[in-house]
């Protein structure tokens, strides 16, 4: 059976490396691990420096939420090259999970890059007494073995792993955005990407995903699924949701300088977010058929004011007897079975994309709040 280990109990030369989770004595513990590599003046990414600073889109997520979704999917990573693209080692917990499971998964490699506008970097970890800025840079892991003989595979054999020339830790000679020609070579060498890409960019963050054709399991928010670029990719059965319940939202960690937080846990700060994990890989969930029990009324199903579909209130009011279009809220995409139902659009399935209508149907004369139209397809 898979189990992800205890970070508590991992040492290094007799001391603990994390404690609940993050770094223990954090400069030291994490200069002890990867060593002085960072530091050095950053040219920073403009247009990105101002989405974080205007949409406050600087999420971290917590190790907890990470093993409860991607345990799912642990047969999938054999054999794979992982790049978590947007992740600073010392503070990403995707990094963290993947290097402490590289055997357990079976990974051929792990891939993870940071971007040199962080703002842990710096904030919260100055590694060098030196430090004159911040550099973006990348890790490469290829094996993780007991290299120290200590009876136990983990981070410090990561890091004498480093020390040694089996993984390798660099400088990058851009910024680290996602975007640089840098990070788009490392994209090309990675089957799966897994991550939590920041919100303010998701559009163009997935856009590059299908552009290089890459399977992935990443973090979005909730109001993605109605941009109509994310929206295309699920109507054409491109993109869906992952294992976990859309009605079920996450509380992720914020920077340290972060005020507007909702409570501290564990010495973080952090936030209820509406977030959803996104994917293109084949989950048995996507194939649970919807049980329907309801019988169509139209008292209970009104037709919207401005075309022929009727308005279902709740996903498990569907009607079990009507074969016509209709409208379900957006939480149906959690119950979402592409055998069992079509997705004909979003608000007005008559306008095609590119055109949108940008707000729900209309009932009663009134616009209601955003619905996929959907048919039941025949038995």
């Amino acid at each position: 059976m898979f189990r992800s280990p205890d970070l508590n109990r991992i040492t290094l030369k007799g001391k603990r490396i994390f404690d609940n989770g993050r770094f223990a004595n954090s400069p030291n513990r994490f200069r002890a691990v990867f060593g002085d590599f960072f530091m050095a003046k950053t040219t920073g990414n403009a247009r990105l420096q101002q989405a974080r600073r205007n949409k406050k889109d600087e999420f971290y997520t917590q190790l907890s939420d990470i093993e409860e979704e991607l345990k799912h999917y642990r047969n999938f990573f054999n054999g794979k090259t992982v790049f978590c693209n947007c992740d600073d080692p010392y503070e990403s917990n995707f990094f963290k999970y993947f290097a402490l499971n590289f055997n357990a998964l079976g990974l051929k490699k792990l891939i993870a890059t940071c971007y040199s506008a962080s703002p842990v970097m710096g904030r919260e970890l100055p590694l060098f007494d030196r430090m004159n800025g911040k550099k973006a840079y990348k890790i490469e892991i290829t094996e993780v073995i007991d290299a120290n003989n200590d009876g136990a595979v983990d981070l410090s054999d990561v890091e004498y792993l480093i020390k040694n020339g089996k993984n390798t830790l660099s400088v990058l000679k851009e910024n680290g955005d996602f975007r640089s020609a840098e990070c788009v070579e490392l994209l090309k060498q990675a089957d799966i990407v897994v991550t939590n890409p920041p919100f303010s960019l998701f559009r163009e963050y997935v856009t590059q995903l299908i552009e290089y054709n890459k399977k992935f399991i990443i973090i979005g928010n909730k109001n993605s699924i109605t941009y109509k670029e994310i929206f295309k990719l699920i109507k054409e059965n491109r993109l869906w949701l992952g294992y976990r319940n859309i009605n079920k939202d996450m509380w992720l960690i914020l920077p340290d300088d972060e005020q507007n937080f909702e409570k501290i846990e564990h010495g973080k700060k952090i936030k209820h977010i509406m977030a959803c994990w996104l994917t293109n890989i084949e989950t048995t969930k996507r194939y649970e058929e919807v049980i329907l029990y309801k019988k169509y009324t139209p008292e209970e199903y009104p037709k919207y004011y401005n075309y022929d579909a009727i308005n279902v209130n709740k996903v498990a009011d569907i009607p079990a007897d009507y074969d016509g279009v209709m409208g379900v809220p957006i939480t149906f995409l959690d119950k979402y079975n592409p055998n069992q139902f079509e997705i004909l659009g979003m608000d007005d399935h008559r306008l095609k994309y590119p055109n949108w209508r940008g707000r729900g149907p209309d009932l009663n004369g009134k616009p209601i709040y955003r619905r996929i139209i959907i048919q039941r397809k025949k038995s």
